[in-house]
């Protein structure tokens, strides 16, 4: 007789069927047709329980975790019938992203450098199948990110299985410091909170400050009050194709955070790098992390709404001298300017803009490193946005490479929502 299995069931529309054999993994509200009770028990389902998905003529699609709040009512973590979600399909998930990253990013590290993996995102959420979890690894300080109820539930089966994976490994982690206080967690039912996670048999750390190394650059890095989780990780490998770049060369860093495009540069040998964010508390950090590494010789920094800086040097030559250049390397690594599909042509002019001033700041033969990091602004998008810029500066741009995010942050096919990083290195010619 075949099994009956013990979960119960969200019976779908042939709609969710075919995204999901797509490979996508989420099932919206509206492509639920009922809920049915566990086969083996009777048992119906509660707000973060593992459900099957099953497709309204019968066919068994799947099986996921419920969000009876969310507009994404389940979210599925295999399609293998054969798996059990229990402690060891947790604990073979959480092997298998430890040896990605490792795979990934373990020989990558720059001569004399830290290894790639000590500052790395461990979990990227659907693309390691950890629907709504984010961890990032800061030396040895995790940092998660709790975004949906059946990962809410699940915390006190991961972390202790995340935690042993690690050390058996021989990696130093002194604790997983929850930063679940972004605002869409609300979505979710969930509270806002952030502290330290408390590990049985082990005290809390007593700071959240952490020394943090990436391609070399010390960050002083606060872990419970700073952006997302302490620092984005995904651009390590852009930020090394500008130090590339840098040597001699007159920088512009925009929207420059606490200062990690800028720091690269300066120490690729940069002649001069300013720094530029409308953040004060952003731009100051910037000034000790390059107090940190002894690079604020050649370093300066600016408080202003680059959005506004720009077109300033643009219009005013003398300023643009006196502001320090003329430069011949701009990076523009703005914040989203959109996070829904209904503000992307918004958007789209956005990014035109700014980098239609970077170029008509840039002489010819100057350099140019830009992106964006929303996954509604594609690619393609992206890259008409540039294209149109180059058109109403006058220039032709000479395509140097383009890249997305790290590969810790990995882009899993059939999930376009993965994919939100995409950056370009120019000459303006």
């Amino acid at each position: 007789m075949k099994q009956q299995r013990p979960y119960p069931q969200v019976i779908v529309t042939r709609k969710a069927a075919r995204a999901l054999a797509s490979g996508h993994p989420w099932v919206f509200e509206g492509e639920v047709r009922r809920m049915e009770p566990a086969p083996a028990d009777g048992r119906m389902a509660q707000n973060g329980d593992v459900v099957d998905v099953v497709e309204e003529n019968g066919t068994w699609q799947g099986v996921g975790l419920l969000s009876e709040q969310s507009k994404i009512r389940v979210r599925v973590v295999s399609r293998n019938a054969n798996d059990r979600i229990n402690e060891a399909f947790w604990a073979r998930k959480l092997q298998w992203a430890w040896g990605y990253r490792k795979a990934a990013m373990g020989s990558r590290a720059l001569p004399g450098c830290e290894p790639d993996t000590n500052c790395c995102r461990v979990l990227f959420s659907e693309a390691d199948g950890f629907p709504g979890l984010v961890v990032d690894r800061y030396e040895d300080v995790l940092v998660s990110q709790v975004g949906t109820v059946g990962m809410q539930r699940l915390r006190p089966t991961l972390y202790p299985l995340l935690l042993d994976v690690l050390r058996t490994d021989g990696q130093d982690i002194r604790g997983i410091y929850e930063r679940n206080d972004a605002p869409s967690r609300l979505k979710e039912g969930l509270a806002q909170e952030k502290g330290w996670w408390a590990e049985n048999g082990r005290p809390a750390p007593d700071s959240a400050r952490v020394i943090a190394h990436e391609n070399g650059i010390a960050y002083d890095l606060d872990l419970e009050n700073s952006q997302k989780t302490g620092f984005f990780l995904d651009q390590k490998y852009n930020r090394r194709a500008v130090r590339e770049l840098a040597r001699g060369r007159r920088v512009l860093d925009c929207f420059c955070h606490v200062g990690p495009f800028g720091l690269n540069a300066a120490a690729g040998g940069a002649a001069f790098v300013r720094e530029v964010d409308v953040s004060q508390t952003a731009i100051d950090l910037a000034r000790e992390n390059a107090r940190l590494n002894n690079l604020e010789a050649t370093m300066d920094f600016t408080c202003a709404n680059v959005l506004e800086y720009l077109p300033e040097l643009v219009s005013d030559k003398k300023r643009l001298r006196e502001e320090g250049g003329p430069f011949d390397l701009i990076v523009l690594d703005p914040p989203a300017f959109t996070k829904s599909r209904g503000t992307v042509d918004h958007a789209a002019r956005g990014y035109r803009e700014i980098n239609e001033w970077a170029m008509r700041i840039l002489p010819r033969g100057g350099y140019l490193a830009t992106c964006s990091c929303s996954h509604f602004m594609t690619r393609d998008l992206l890259a008409r946005a540039i294209a149109e810029a180059a058109h109403n500066a006058n220039v032709q741009l000479r395509q140097i490479e383009e890249r997305q995010q790290a590969p810790d942050h990995p882009i899993l096919w059939g999930v376009p929502e993965t994919h939100y990083l995409d950056f370009f290195v120019f000459q303006v010619v």
